[in-house]
């Protein structure tokens, strides 16, 4: 085994390069941003400005540059891969990769410039891409990497020198430094000096489901191709799904607002307890590549680019950032739909339906039938799942559940919540220690069912819309999941300006399983599909009740200008008192996650406004609008008013 995995690393490596300019090495990159054009002026902009020097600016350019540049050399690659194939064999049962897609890849990265776009749920992620790229022989990718990594002393050396550019994660108005990372990002595109790998979410999610897009690294890596430096550029997709993540229950704490663990290289040997756990197996799937060119026809006139140097730096026009931000949230989507669901995510979304769980927990074959049940219904709605054919279907969830041994216990033929020292909710001492113990599982158990929600999400939205507005009017619901879809655009992801597609996706999904007919005029309930319903509607139940009781607390008397810092222990609290008299269910109101997504859904909506000059980041609430958005969503306000209101947000 040690020969074998010593002879992996220290292989032949042969990659086929990109064929479309001269050959560039590491050390090249630097030269050329600096000696750029678009530099130099940004240079000298910047020392008018500040009346410092030229040489002084180019200087600060300089260690900017050195900070984020490449440092590769191919022993620390070897030796990479070396490391992780020990580590990967010890906690991984296999890592399952799409060879077609890995072939396209390879194709597409000698024709045009490549960018990588993994979606990001463990710090595994941009390791196993790497790692399997070099066991294929594929150009390994340069890494848009947080500058956090950097600090660890021997593990930050190795990454750099195996493929990775550390990035500071708040950039601010700092102009030099955007136009350094620009030049560098866009001189690696421009050259197809190798594929470029950065989250399109800009972090990882402590959710596990996809989070909003980030669009300063997609703007920088595009502008080449909108200035018509580039003839093309493919943008692949990469969607990792995992049977069991690896920072599960420090995902969970985290969540809760217990602080991350600086990445540090003592933190790093603290956590090698790590490799004595099973995680299971992982898939790596490679989308498809998507030409920039094409999918760019008629969404933005690139002509407006001549009109002024392409060296000078211009403001991106409205025209390119809606590109981009249309590109960016496809780009989600396609991770979505090659994201592949293990039976341990359909099982989650049942437990997680099953009030006497913790108490009385669930006799296994009520769980084992209603997740068959799941596993057509998710195959009706196109989703992708990982069960192993020829493996009795109870051994298939019984092993799920053997490998979430620290979430859930099997006893006497009942799936019990596994938790450590069971608190008394009736202790008067310690009352939020009991909350915040008995959520973490709870919400790690949210996690793994988050890793399916895409595949219910639309048809989900539409369930709630038939239940709320009791209406079976075609013209009725649609406005009513619009509002839904807005909502909930921070937690549901979606493309911008597809609302009329994604609702006649879920009128087809749930026509397909048989819950209901429709007509150009009507969607109406089938007797046969009021399982699939209720399912779906309390799918989202537990992202309705905390939003209530967020629009609940801001709607107090006392609450009248609010900052998010202030926002999100003052609705902690609120929640577990909640939670400890009995009157709320969820324990997904206490996500830090779930919060600020409550308070972005309601800038977005403008009912949080801005104070200007204020130090504090405070806005003011109009309680008006966030009482109205509360009584559309339990259906106080008719279904109409969404269709009357003139120049509403929702």
């Amino acid at each position: 085994m040690r020969s074998g995995d010593l002879g992996h690393a220290c292989r032949t490596f042969s990659p086929s390069p990109y064929d479309g300019g001269p050959p560039c090495s590491a050390a090249d990159l630097p030269k050329a941003v600096l000696e750029s054009q678009y530099l130099r002026y940004v240079v000298q902009e910047i020392a008018t400005e500040k009346g410092s020097s030229l040489e002084e600016v180019r200087q600060e350019a300089s260690v900017i540059l050195e900070e984020m540049s490449l440092r590769l050399q191919m022993g620390f690659i070897r030796l990479m891969a070396y490391v992780l194939s020990k580590v990967f064999k010890r906690i991984l049962t296999g890592i399952y990769v799409n060879t077609e897609g890995l072939n396209a890849l390879k194709q597409a990265i000698q024709e045009s410039p490549v960018i990588l776009l993994p979606n990001h749920r463990s710090y595994l992620d941009f390791l196993v891409i790497s790692y399997v790229m070099f066991t294929y022989d594929i150009p390994g990718p340069v890494i848009v990497a947080g500058i956090g990594l950097s600090k660890m002393r021997v593990v930050g050396e190795i990454v750099s020198r195996s493929g990775a550019v550390f990035i500071r994660r708040t950039i601010g108005s700092d102009k030099l430094y955007w136009a350094v990372l620009s030049e560098y990002v866009q001189t690696i595109v421009k050259k197809g000096f190798a594929p470029l790998e950065f989250f399109v979410e800009g972090q990882r999610s402590r959710t596990l489901k996809s989070l909003m897009p980030k669009f300063g690294i997609m703007r920088m890596v595009l502008e080449p191709f909108f200035k018509g430096e580039v003839y093309d550029i493919k943008l692949v997709p990469v969607s990792l799904s995992y049977d069991r993540v690896l920072e599960e229950s420090l995902l969970a704490h985290e969540l809760l607002g217990i602080p991350k663990p600086k990445e540090s290289t003592k933190g790093l040997l603290k956590a090698v307890k790590v490799l004595r756990e099973d995680y299971g197996s992982m898939h790596v799937n490679f989308g498809r590549p998507m030409s920039v060119r094409q999918l760019c026809q008629g969404k933005i006139n690139r002509g407006q680019y001549n009109l002024l140097p392409r060296d000078l730096p211009r403001k991106p026009s409205g025209e390119a950032l809606a590109c981009v931000s249309w590109l960016a949230h496809l780009m989600v989507r396609v991770q979505e739909e090659g994201a592949l669901i293990s039976p341990w995510s359909l099982m989650a979304c049942v437990l997680l339906q099953a009030p006497v769980l913790r108490e009385d927990g669930l006799p296994w074959h009520q769980l084992a039938e209603k997740t068959l049940w799941l596993r057509k219904l998710v195959l009706d709605f196109g989703g992708h799942l990982i069960w192993p054919g020829k493996v009795p279907d109870q051994d298939v969830m019984s092993s799920s559940a053997a490998l979430h041994h620290s979430l859930v216990r099997l006893q006497a033929g009942r799936v019990y919540l596994a938790q450590e020292g069971e608190a008394d909710r009736e202790d008067p001492g310690r009352p939020k220690e009991y909350v915040i113990k008995a959520a973490v599982p709870m919400l790690m158990l949210s996690s793994y069912r988050n890793q399916c929600l895409h595949v219910f999400v639309r048809p989900a939205l539409l369930a709630v819309a038939i239940h709320v507005t009791k209406s079976e009017r075609r013209d009725e619901l649609f406005g009513f999941f619009c509002f839904l879809r807005k909502v909930f655009g921070n937690e549901f992801i979606s493309i911008p300006g597809e609302s009329c597609q994604d609702f006649e996706e879920a009128c087809v999904l749930l026509r397909k399983c048989g819950a209901v007919h429709t007509t150009e005029q009507e969607v109406t309930v089938s007797d046969a599909g009021l399982e699939v319903l209720i399912f779906l509607q309390d799918l989202l139940q537990p992202f309705i009740d905390s939003y209530q009781v967020m629009f609940g607390h801001l709607c107090e008397d006392g609450v009248r200008v609010i900052s998010e810092k202030q926002f999100l222990p003052s609705v902690r609290n609120l929640a577990t008192q909640l939670i400890l008299s009995g009157e709320l269910n969820t324990y997904e109101a206490l996500s830090s996650d779930m919060q600020k997504n409550v308070f972005a859904a309601l800038r977005r909506l403008e009912t949080l406004t801005k104070l200007n000059g204020s130090a504090l980041n405070e806005y003011r609430v109009n309680k008006a609008a966030v009482g109205q958005i509360s009584d559309i969503l339990c259906g106080k306000i008719p279904p109409q008013i969404l269709q009357t209101t003139p120049g509403a947000k929702l």
